[in-house]
């Protein structure tokens, strides 16, 4: 368990300090898996004002994520950050 938090929080070293652009879907995805993989206290609901759009966004990527488990969401966040931004280093 702890080799693969290890590998997750490369990996999200590596996410944060990328440079490359991506898609808006491809960005909420990051952040729906992230936010899954870390939250302490059950289901993360961002704050949100009314008639905020990428609020509403951000709740959509959450509630598809949503039943995941912790370690799936570590482990496709894993995934994503190899197949769009390179092999993580051991």
């Amino acid at each position: 368990m702890a080799q693969e938090n290890s590998k997750f929080l490369k990996a999200y070293d590596m996410a944060s300090c990328t440079d490359q652009q991506f898609p808006p879907d491809v960005l909420l995805h990051f952040y729906a898996l992230y936010k899954r993989a870390t939250e302490r206290n059950g289901f993360y609901i961002p704050p949100t004002n009314q008639g905020d759009l990428r609020s509403a966004f951000k709740i959509n990527a959450l509630v598809q994520v949503k039943d995941l488990s912790k370690k799936e969401a570590q482990e496709r966040y894993i995934e994503m950050v190899e197949q769009h931004i390179g092999e993580i280093p051991k």
